[in-house]
């Protein structure tokens, strides 16, 4: 299907006075601690340190990698494999991405590729499969899945960013714990974890994590927390006993307070620059925006945004526009790099959390047109000054641009850009 010409020749009924907002560049005041000087070395030291009693010679270890546009993801991995060849060990890399990549094994190598995360890069040998293996089951009777190859080794050991999730809420978020659950149980691992809505995904983290330690397959946990600003401002080695408990759940509750949603209470349009799997898992993180679109779960108070235009999706998305439906209007080009298989894999994996996210926003000619829309239809007279917020995309939020109407509602600490 060729967006283009289905919408070409469409004519648009704008106000012929209508006119685009000027914008100006703002600086944001997020927090930004201090970050970690030598990330690879940090954690290698780290894990020396911390599992020298947990690890014996000749133990094989899956080591998980995301699919997430991670700060210093391969600075974290190559840290952690020699952490462990330091110690005896035999550590190989496993793709722990759920059904990213189509739920396919060569999707997921792509992704990880596209992020930097090759044999080459990592020095260490990459396994993928989307076979699984029945490993455990919760007190409930969940089955919990491992990745083949994962469940073949001695023990995994998943690396991981811990922020806020995008589909539920609980003392247990995206971390460590959840891609030992999901990432590690590759497709139905994913299926099953959002089969019932977020407060079912909430329990099924906390209840999952505990039948897979009780296993004792799970060496621990390196989790990374990321300022706004980028910058990995703590590495993390956790202990098994340490994953998915009350060390995790601090971790969780500080990374909280490093992802800010946008600081203004009401927006008219709001116009994201691009999305993508690497930026958040809905293509746009809701964390940021406050539209969350999930049966179960509040969106946020603020910011209470009228319009959404989304122009461009990250090319290490493959395609995969899961949340697409979160945004109101998105230009053809954008359209056509949608890839349905993957989208929808994903999006029946998500169940309920995909169902309205998933669908399709108003497609238009061209970027223009659809900042012209979404100004016509955000409720506002055609004359009217509009609230207009742009970004570049939800993740590292530091700078913003915004319409005349905003400046007198900048928060505190932020500069314009002169």
């Amino acid at each position: 299907m060729n967006w283009d010409q289905l919408v070409q020749g469409v004519e648009l009924p704008f106000h012929p006075d209508l006119k685009v907002p000027a914008l100006s560049e703002v600086r944001l005041a997020v927090p930004d601690p201090a970050p970690v000087a030598d990330v690879e070395r940090t954690v290698r030291d780290q894990i020396v340190a911390r599992y020298a009693d947990a690890v014996t010679p000749g133990m094989t270890v899956a080591v998980g990698g995301g699919s997430r546009g991670l700060t210093d993801r391969v600075a974290l991995l190559r840290g952690t494999l020699a952490g462990l060849r330091a110690l005896g060990a035999e550590p190989f890399v496993v793709p722990a991405m759920g059904s990213h990549g189509g739920a396919k094994a060569e999707g997921q190598l792509a992704m990880m590729a596209a992020l930097g995360m090759t044999e080459e890069s990592l020095g260490a040998e990459i396994r993928a499969t989307m076979e699984t293996v029945e490993v455990a089951r919760t007190a409930e009777g969940m089955p919990l899945y491992l990745d083949r190859h994962a469940a073949g080794a001695d023990r995994i050991l998943p690396v991981n960013r811990i922020k806020p999730h995008t589909c539920f809420r609980g003392p247990l978020q995206s971390g460590v714990s959840k891609m030992c659950v999901v990432g590690f149980g590759k497709q139905p691992g994913a299926a099953q974890f959002h089969a019932r809505g977020p407060i079912e995904m909430r329990n099924r983290i906390i209840d999952g994590i505990a039948a897979l330690k009780a296993t004792g397959r799970i060496l621990g946990g390196i989790a990374s927390i990321e300022s706004a600003a980028g910058h990995v401002v703590k590495v993390a080695t956790l202990t098994a006993d340490e994953v998915g408990s009350q060390t995790e759940i601090d971790l969780t509750l500080e990374s909280a307070e490093l992802v800010p949603p946008l600081p203004f209470a009401e927006i008219d349009v709001l116009i994201v620059e691009k999305g993508g799997k690497d930026i958040s898992g809905t293509t746009m993180d809701p964390n940021v925006t406050g539209r969350f679109w999930v049966h179960g779960l509040d969106d946020f108070a603020q910011p209470d945004v009228r319009a959404i235009v989304m122009l461009d999706l990250t090319d290490i998305s493959a395609g995969n526009a899961l949340g697409i439906g979160t945004a109101d209007f998105i230009p053809a080009a954008l359209a056509n790099k949608i890839d349905w298989q993957k989208t929808y894999v994903n999006t029946f994996t998500s169940a309920i959390a995909g169902l309205q996210r998933s669908k399709m926003p108003m497609v238009l000619p061209d970027e223009e047109a659809c900042i012209k829309a979404a100004l016509s239809m955000c409720g506002r007279e055609f004359d009217e000054p509009a609230k207009v917020v742009r970004i570049e995309s939800t993740l590292h939020l530091t700078r913003c641009w915004v319409s005349d109407a905003l400046l007198g509602e900048l928060p505190p600490g932020a500069e314009i850009v002169a």
